[in-house]
């Protein structure tokens, strides 16, 4: 991580919430990229100098002005607001985004202090600055009187117990960032009080061509993933259409893919028809352009599900360019096209070896809706492509210029089209054969000539935290899914290569068999969780035997709960056996039994540490590492190392030089030591337990870099 330190002017509103939420924010910013610092300046609003006005009848802007407005003028770098105070539209030259940490999202009925609903009065007069409290108050309490309630939450607290009020309904949010927790008489489920999208997250302003904090955002956004379903049938989709469906939180789809696609939407995941039928949009186009803004901006995980192949007549790139605008990012998914099912699927294949070679795909239509020419002159100048052309280049472009093409005219030829060593190689009719030569690889190659091969139309991943990045996945399968999704969330191209294989060692099982006599269990990795977990299934061991549990982090407890299990002990500081430890030694009484579950090249440590007051302490081998061997390393800018045992097989394979100049990241202490041993200095540690983190430590260091040169 760079030395440098950036300072961001950061204007909040001058109540106490206003502060204490910032501050909390920037802090929360700071520890993912600790480059940076804050000046914090509190401002006043219209709304904290108006404090007679009704809420519901006051401008957009109310709570926001000043602040956007200090913002516009230079005087602030990006403001921060409770998300539900931004209006709908903000002037032109202004952006924003939301930052992730939501607060519990209700609201809230409070009593004043140690009151009972049924000690309210028949006709309770209740505070309210809303329609939608207005009219649950009105169904809870159907005699109460309502009165419109203003200023800071300290002020309608003094207010309640001063008699003045009864009942207030209050966002819970604000209570608990205020420590006010214990004034919260009742939770009103999100059944009886639906709250405003943004009710608990905080939001960010910021000049629109501040490039700086476009870099800040996206950390916190995620790619636009434009998925291709297909002509019609659900089968049809991609496969990995189909995941980015399930992880999604909205959908927006066109009326041509089939519905059965939308049943792999998660639960809580919005769906929004926006097709076109008989020319007529269900959702006007800039409406959909601008959905898809806001709610990546809202950090959303979008899926934009278009039919067939969405490069194919499907409007992608204007859709791109609504992003772009913006500097947001996004990624695209490739799919079967109604081409493919009309040709391949019914026998009239495009190519038949001995009668047809290729074919001319062409519309008869305008943009304007016109009928469009298809003579020979139209056809003489579509764009060209040949399969499989990687060792005939230099004959295809000799014939090209001999029939009279252009050599300034635009050729591109694509390398290992759609996988992990993908390579892109742009030039002209006459430069071509020459990059093709110096690039020539086993790779097959997909050559393309014409208008569309201008690298200026390639697709860029500018907007993103990991720009396009090649980012080396180390670690086991178990957990190559999970590294591949975040990398693809960070905007990075996932190189999935795992260094290690995990072999359950089915002697524990001996072990486990007896698990109820233990105390503790002891698991430092989301690999210990899973090997445990699988003997005890195969074994058929009532998982209610499992004794109270230890683990090294949170991304350890993250896994446990996927098998409905939580970890007694979770350190709060960094992932590393010493933070267990220290966590852990006020819990674990003398005489109680562990049993320490690891890894057959964990060391010994933990199981000295906990034996010292007394406690009885079984290890058990729950897997081996078995080391991989490549011969190839593929081409990457940052490597991901999520143990000891991936750097050892790395540096078994590539030697230690492999990481000059790249960016390396470990996942905790253990994995540093081994980078430390193998020669490598120049690595970064992860903040946070997990594989996450450890992608995100990854994706803010470029992120730094970035702002820097933006400076």
């Amino acid at each position: 991580m760079a030395k440098s330190k950036l300072i961001f002017t950061v204007g909040t509103r001058s109540s106490n919430l206003s502060r204490v939420q910032t501050k909390d924010a920037v802090d929360r910013i700071q520890t993912i990229i600790p480059g940076i610092s804050f000046t914090i300046i509190p401002m006043s609003s219209p709304g904290d100098e108006d404090q007679t006005s009704d809420l519901q009848s006051s401008n957009p802007d109310f709570f926001t002005n000043y602040l956007d407005r200090a913002v516009l003028d230079n005087k602030l770098d990006f403001a921060i607001h409770s998300a539900k105070d931004m209006p709908e539209c903000l002037d032109d030259q202004l952006d924003w985004f939301w930052l992730p940490w939501r607060e519990d999202s209700r609201d809230a009925l409070v009593f004043r202090s140690d009151d009972l609903i049924e000690n309210l009065p028949k006709q309770p007069l209740v505070g309210i600055s809303s329609e939608r409290r207005e009219a649950y108050a009105l169904h809870r309490f159907p005699d109460c009187k309502l009165k419109h309630v203003r200023g800071t939450i300290e002020k309608r607290l003094t207010a309640l117990d001063n008699g003045e009020f009864d009942v207030l309904i209050m966002a819970a949010a604000a209570l608990n960032r205020l420590n006010l927790k214990n004034r919260i008489s009742e939770i009103i489920p999100l059944s009886e009080l639906q709250v405003p999208k943004g009710q608990g997250y905080l939001a960010v302003t910021f000049r629109k061509s501040d490039r700086r904090v476009q870099q800040l955002r996206s950390l916190f956004i995620h790619p636009a993933v434009f998925v291709s379903g297909g002509p019609g049938h659900e089968d049809l989709c991609t496969a990995a259409g189909v995941k980015a469906l399930k992880v999604c939180d909205v959908c927006l789809y066109d009326a041509l893919v089939s519905h059965q696609l939308l049943a792999h939407l998660r639960d809580d995941a919005e769906g929004i028809d926006c097709g076109k039928r008989h020319g007529k949009y269900s959702l006007p186009k800039h409406k959909l352009e601008q959905l898809m803004v806001d709610y990546i901006r809202q950090g959303k995980r979008v899926v934009r599900l278009k039919g067939g192949d969405a490069g194919i007549f499907g409007r992608l790139s204007e859709e791109i360019s609504a992003i772009g605008h913006w500097h947001l990012p996004f990624r695209v998914i490739p799919g079967v096209g109604s081409l493919n099912a009309a040709t391949t699927g019914t026998g009239f294949l495009l190519t038949r070896r001995g009668i047809s070679r290729g074919y001319t795909v062409i519309t008869p239509w305008l943009a304007d809706g016109n009928s469009n020419p298809i003579d020979v002159s139209v056809r003489s100048k579509l764009s060209l492509v040949f399969y499989m052309a990687v060792t005939k280049t230099g004959e295809i472009i000799n014939q090209l210029l001999g029939e009279g093409r252009n050599p300034k005219e635009y050729a591109v030829m694509i390398f290992a089209a759609g996988t992990s060593c993908q390579k892109i190689i742009s030039g002209t009719l006459e430069t071509i054969p020459d990059l093709v030569e110096e690039n020539k690889s086993d790779l097959p190659g997909l050559l393309i000539v014409g208008t569309i091969a201008n690298k200026k139309f390639k697709y860029v991943a500018s907007h993103s935290a990991l720009q396009g990045k090649r980012i080396l996945i180390t670690c086991s399968d178990i957990l190559q899914d999970i590294a591949e999704n975040e990398v693809l969330n960070y905007g990075g191209i996932p190189v999935k290569m795992p260094m290690i294989r995990l072999i359950p060692n089915m002697s524990a099982i001996n072990v486990l068999s007896r698990i109820h006599e233990f105390d503790w269990v002891i698991l430092t990795s989301p690999s210990s969780v899973r090997c445990m977990m699988d003997l005890i299934i195969l074994s058929k061991i009532d998982i209610r035997e499992i004794p109270k549990i230890i683990v090294s982090g949170e991304g350890v407890n993250r896994e446990l709960q996927k098998y409905g299990l939580q970890a007694e002990v979770v350190p709060d500081s960094r992932f590393s056996a010493d933070s267990m430890i220290k966590s852990a030694i006020d819990f674990v009484q003398k005489k109680d039994k562990i049993l320490r579950l690891r890894s057959d090249l964990a060391d010994k440590r933990v199981e000295n540490a906990f034996c010292n007051p007394g406690a009885g302490v079984t290890d058990c081998v729950i897997y081996k590492n078995q080391l991989k061997n490549y011969s190839i390393l593929p081409e990457f800018d940052a490597v991901i190392f999520a143990s000891s045992s991936a750097v050892s097989a790395f540096v078994t394979n590539f030697k230690s030089a492999a990481l000059d100049q790249k960016v390396v990241v470990a996942i905790g202490g253990p994995t540093a030591n081994a980078l430390s041993k193998a020669a490598c200095t120049h690595y970064l540690v992860s903040n946070e337990a997990g594989i996450e983190a450890s992608i995100r430590a990854a994706a803010s260091n470029y992120v730094f870099a970035n702002m820097l040169k933006l400076e």
